[in-house]
């Protein structure tokens, strides 16, 4: 592994923190970095806030001290590291290829990165941390907002999307929006989601049922949580604006949901506003927490190459060719559905061609109508 530590401030004092959490993370202060040499997450703070347009500025770390008052979950058989902070370059772009090292060498040696902070245009060093692996990623947001923007415009917190397919070459295979209201999204937003095959969750979907979330967040490798998306009165209705937002507990479901998920391999926290009460900070550190828990509660069954331990359905459907194929693992009792790609790409979709679903999707195909998630997916793959 590349020398990262240059990139890092050592955190401030935390030493009113009473939590077991604090005994058991490897953190960076002065007595120098922690030597990364065991899978795990790492949390980084990045107060780089210059691309935002709500004109946030100066940092607050005392999610930490919140999140070092908390005791681990069981079976955390994993590190925890806290690398300190990532201080805002002399230009933008500095800390964007600072983060983007950093993502690369942390995701290279299986440990996830946690990064909290600045405004939600760091999604893009996030992503080009994935560049020398070279394989197509799949990117979730949970947004209030889609954030698409204009190539044409400087990239910002607002408006980052366009730039992620400009990115060249691109590894994008899919992005998936959860959270979205509709009287915050221009309509040709929704539109260019619908041409490019792109998943979108509104939050009215998910507040009828949680779980549809799940599938979007198992088949993500870098998810972007925009903290604005949490209802103001469960986070600090003096800092945020949104009325109808995720609700605090919701919010951490997600997260565990996202810690759960095989293919996570990183993650952002974004929009913190540095001057958000202590509550919200709270709020912050046990997001954090619950994404270690359901990181504890992996089960390493993303269906790629033996298929054993897997419950396989064929669905006959009427005027279609071939079955639908279905998934169903041992080990969770979660489902996969099958999209086959074409001849000749090789190992290129390998990890894209089995799509994470729900039962009601296998219920529905037995009753004669084809998931849309089925019909996105060959759109892509072909």
């Amino acid at each position: 592994m590349k020398d990262i530590s240059i990139y890092f401030k050592p955190i401030s004092d935390i030493s009113d923190a009473t939590g077991a959490l604090i005994i058991d993370t490897h953190i960076h202060n002065e007595d120098g970095f922690p030597e990364l040499k065991d899978p795990g997450i790492a949390i980084i703070y990045v107060p780089e806030n210059r691309r935002s347009e709500s004109g946030l500025t100066g940092s607050n770390e005392s999610f930490r001290e919140e999140f070092y008052t908390f005791s681990p979950g069981d079976k955390w058989n994993f590190s925890i590291y806290d690398l300190g902070t990532i201080a805002p370059g002399e230009s933008v772009e500095d800390t964007y290829f600072a983060l983007s090292q950093v993502v690369g060498e942390l995701v290279k040696a299986n440990i996830t990165p946690v990064i909290i902070g600045g405004s939600q245009d760091l999604i893009i060093s996030s992503y080009k941390g994935f560049e020398s692996l070279e394989q197509m990623i799949n990117i979730c947001s949970v947004d209030s907002s889609l954030d698409v923007g204009e190539p044409s415009d400087e990239v910002k917190s607002n408006g980052y999307v366009s730039h992620l397919l400009m990115q060249r070459p691109c590894y994008l295979f899919n992005y998936a929006n959860i959270g979205m209201q509709r009287l915050m999204v221009p309509a040709r937003e929704v539109d260019l989601f619908d041409k490019l095959f792109f998943d979108i969750c509104r939050l009215g979907a998910f507040n009828s049922d949680f779980r549809i979330a799940e599938p979007y967040l198992r088949n993500s490798d870098l998810l972007s949580v925009d903290f604005k998306s949490i209802k103001n009165a469960d986070s600090d209705s003096l800092r945020y604006k949104n009325t109808n937002g995720f609700k605090s507990d919701q919010i951490c479901q997600i997260m565990k949901y996202a810690g759960m998920s095989d293919k996570m391999s990183c993650v952002n926290i974004l929009d913190v506003d540095p001057k958000q009460s202590r509550s919200a900070s709270n709020l912050l550190a046990q997001m954090i927490w619950y994404f270690a828990d359901g990181m504890a509660q992996r089960v390493g069954d993303f269906p790629i190459g033996n298929k054993l331990n897997y419950k396989k359905f064929h669905v006959g459907l009427e005027d279609f060719e071939e079955d639908l194929v279905f998934y169903k693992s041992d080990k969770s009792a979660r489902w996969w559905l099958e999209v086959s790609y074409p001849a000749g790409e090789g190992a290129k979709y390998d990890r894209h061609h089995l799509v994470p679903c729900n039962q009601s999707d296998y219920d529905n195909a037995l009753k004669n109508k084809i998931p849309n998630l089925w019909w996105k997916t060959l759109q892509k793959l072909t």
